[in-house]
């Protein structure tokens, strides 16, 4: 008997032997929805700062992710035969794609980015960044409104990068939004989570939204942890771009991710303030009983 499974009661066997198809079909069934559209995988990952072509390629290959975002105004402003490559690789997948409007500070460049974006990717969906500080690179939320505000008359499918402000939040939905994408930490940083009341308040705050959190992981295990909080998806790109090997740590905030949203799906324990034995207390030694000495 090679296999363990074989040594098991028969109905324990069949039960393992089913496993990763009910996990499967399970994951199916429980895909992300933007704007009423299902996406195979609640990773979105980020094209850009690759050490190479291939490197973007095989981490795609990994990571299997919903969505591939593409920022046009960086890539205009690269060399041409740079350009010819990348694009051929993103019109040559299969994976949809999220044009977004990085490097933009003001709503008539993110407005005009977008309109462009659709025409070169001939798709209505958006990510929306606008700018409103350089150094931490925090989006500006007056803006950021009138920005949806105009990219929802056009007919777009907005996805905002945000802070977790939960009023400026409110403020996206109510111009159309039907997601947001809030920020974990500063873009590129890798520090995770800095603001962790914040972000599960918005979680509690806006319990029916899609969130998907953009900007900031570092670590598989950031994502898994805002996954077990609930929020709907992970947006990467630096922490998979930057690491030493690119298309291993994609594959790593893959399983990572479903690993967090498996564990929300159970409910996890609540947490407590003391220690609860986690044997039962019939049919241990009476002197183990409180109040009872030996």
């Amino acid at each position: 008997m090679n296999n363990p499974t074989e040594r098991l009661e028969p109905h324990l066997a069949n039960a393992l032997s089913n496993t990763s198809t009910r996990a499967a079909a399970a994951t199916a069934l429980d895909a992300l929805t933007l704007y009423g559209e299902t996406f195979a995988s609640r990773v979105l990952l980020g094209t850009a700062r690759y050490p190479s072509l291939q490197a973007l390629t095989d981490s795609v290959a990994a990571a299997q992710p919903g969505m591939l975002t593409v920022a046009l105004r960086r890539q205009i402003s690269g060399t041409g035969d740079v350009n010819a490559g990348f694009f051929d690789v993103l019109k040559q997948g299969t994976v949809p794609l999220l044009p977004n409007t990085a490097g933009c500070h003001s709503v008539r460049e993110a407005v005009n980015t977008a309109l462009m974006a659709r025409e070169v990717f001939a798709t209505d969906w958006i990510k929306l960044e606008l700018i409103g500080d350089d150094y931490t690179l925090q989006p500006d939320p007056l803006g950021l409104v009138e920005a949806a505000t105009q990219l929802i008359r056009e007919g777009f499918k907005v996805l905002p990068y945000c802070t977790e402000d939960l009023v400026v939040g409110r403020k996206l939905l109510d111009v159309g939004c039907q997601a947001l994408m809030p920020w974990g930490a500063p873009i590129g940083t890798g520090k995770g989570i800095v603001n962790p009341y914040g972000l599960r308040m918005l979680r509690e705050r806006l319990p029916d939204v899609p969130l998907i959190v953009d900007a900031g992981l570092g670590l598989p295990s950031h994502a898994c942890q805002v996954m077990e909080w609930g929020f709907d998806g992970v947006l990467l790109n630096t922490a998979v771009s930057q690491a030493t090997f690119p298309a291993r740590m994609a594959g790593a905030f893959a399983a990572a991710t479903q690993a967090g949203r498996t564990a929300w799906l159970a409910g996890p324990m609540p947490e407590r303030d003391t220690a609860h034995p986690s044997t039962a207390v019939v049919g241990t030694p009476f002197w183990h009983h409180a109040g009872t000495q030996p």
